[in-house]
């Protein structure tokens, strides 16, 4: 293969913006609600022989929340009965997270209400009851810490935090399980879908059997018959009569011919119909479509030469088969078609820029990969291997999870000269 045309890639998939989003605000919140602390702090009490302990301190709970996406903080909490368990690097960073911040509350009441945006985190980071119990416990100090704070009793400061925090829980909750139940019902329609297409696929694949099998019977297997019929009597009739055993030679040598017509209709009939009417392959490539939401472009590459018809056929399904593939299983925005003539071979590129997988290293067609391609792009790849194959071609795949995939089928030709 040519190896100096360029490969297709695509940049990572974006995922779970609105997650994204909510993370950034909550932690832009839990700085600024720190650094505001701080300053207070040395606003009122400067000079303390504690400030450079809560100076410290601070610093200390900085560094530690920046090590929370490092600690795999910024995802859901298992759903209720699943069985899932939070990993323990998270359960270790959320503990001493909390257990500075309570050092520097009792240092500095000051700084009790950085305690909101870990009650999200919590909430994020363990499943709901040991999350709600964590918020609870972070509520008494903030109350604590405001009952301190103040030189007057206030029903506000012993109110208002577990209204907060009562609120806060209430909503994040609710949003969970509003979202769990929209994932839900998005795998159930999903599966549905799926089972719906192999449901149709199969009714689909009988149909033409049946098609298939009555075509036969009613032109080629009656050609056949009668066939034998009068060749026997010919053979029969050769010695005594052989004006009649011509004739009937001569009559099931018409009906061969037309036998031999009606064959080639039944091949012409499950040729590609995209390739009918003398389109080329490059037009039948051309006009191709992945579905809805999948842009796909077509490139020609080098000086077209004709194509044998099996050639041509099986390019044509090779990149019907990729397209599906791509629709069924990439979530990709756009596909690349690439055919390329480059004199004693023609290959077919496929280039999407979904979400890609673990591919092992590129293997002649016919020769498994293992894992990867097979397993994660669905039953097309083992058709399209074989395909190449009968064509004594060579299929080449490259991809990276969240940057594509690229399909690559190498078909040799005949010299012609």
């Amino acid at each position: 293969m040519d190896t100096t045309r360029p490969t297709h890639r695509s940049h990572p998939v974006t995922r779970a913006p609105d997650t994204r989003t909510l993370a950034t605000v909550m932690h832009t919140a839990f700085f600024l609600l720190l650094g505001a602390s701080v300053a207070r702090f040395l606003l009122r009490h400067p000079g303390e022989p504690r400030t450079p302990w809560v100076i410290s301190l601070s610093i200390a709970l900085a560094l530690l929340y920046v090590l929370g996406p490092a600690a795999g903080v910024n995802r859901a909490a298992p759903a209720p009965g699943t069985g899932a368990t939070p990993a323990l690097r998270p359960r270790l960073w959320l503990g001493l997270v909390v257990a500075t911040w309570v050092v520097l509350v009792v240092l500095a009441p000051s700084f009790a209400w950085c305690a909101v945006p870990l009650f999200f985190t919590a909430l994020r980071t363990l499943p709901p009851r040991a999350a709600v119990a964590l918020v609870g416990v972070l509520t008494v100090f903030v109350v604590a810490a405001q009952l301190k704070l103040s030189t007057a009793f206030d029903p506000n400061l012993l109110l208002a935090p577990p209204a907060v925090a009562a609120l806060a829980t209430a909503v994040f909750v609710h949003m969970e399980r509003q979202a769990r139940a929209q994932r839900a019902l998005i795998d159930d329609l999903i599966r549905t879908r799926r089972e719906l297409a192999a449901t149709e696929r199969r009714e689909g694949t009988l149909a033409e059997r049946q098609r298939l099998s009555m075509e036969i019977h009613d032109t080629l297997a009656q050609h056949l018959s009668s066939q034998q019929m009068l060749l026997q009597a010919a053979d029969r009739t050769w010695d005594t009569d052989p004006a009649t055993a011509r004739a009937h030679v001569r009559t099931a040598t018409g009906i061969a011919a037309r036998g031999l017509a009606e064959a080639r209709r039944l091949v012409h009939d499950l040729a590609p119909p995209e390739l009918d009417n003398g389109a080329g392959l490059a037009d039948a490539l051309r006009a191709l479509d992945a579905g809805p939401g999948v842009e796909v472009r077509f490139h020609l590459e080098g000086v077209p030469v004709p194509l044998p018809d099996r050639t041509e056929s099986a390019l044509l399904r090779i990149a019907q088969g990729a397209l599906a593939n791509i629709r069924e299983h990439a979530h990709a925005h756009t596909a690349a078609l690439t055919l390329s003539f480059l004199g004693d071979q023609v290959v077919l590129d496929i280039a999407d820029d979904g979400a890609g997988f673990t591919a092992a290293t590129p293997a002649p067609a016919g020769h498994g990969h293992g894992h990867g391609p097979d397993s994660d792009r669905g039953h097309g790849l083992p058709a399209i291997r074989a395909r190449v194959r009968q064509l004594g071609g060579t299929l080449t795949i490259e991809s990276t999870p969240g940057e594509g995939t690229v399909l690559s089928a190498a078909i040799p030709l005949e010299p012609t000269g």
